[in-house]
């Protein structure tokens, strides 16, 4: 049976090793960015189920996050 050298067997098996690594490193890192896309989402959902409890105790208003100073809008 033909063989390469172990010089080149070596090189083959570091890069691979590299390569899974990094496909492994990536899809940590996917998942990371689908739990953090995920907890947006329910963030903007809160926000704006609050926005509207806001609106009901206040009418519609522009507020000013700052200071908590708001300005009723005019339609």
């Amino acid at each position: 049976m033909s063989k390469v050298t172990q010089e080149e067997l070596e090189k083959l098996q570091t890069q691979q090793n590299e390569i899974t690594s990094l496909e492994a490193f990536i899809g940590k890192l996917e998942l990371a960015k689908l739990e953090n896309l995920l907890k947006l989402q329910q963030l903007k959902s809160e926000q704006n189920e609050y926005h509207v409890e806001i609106e009901g105790k206040y009418g519609k208003i522009n507020i000013d996050l700052a200071d908590g100073s708001y300005k009723p809008i005019e339609e």
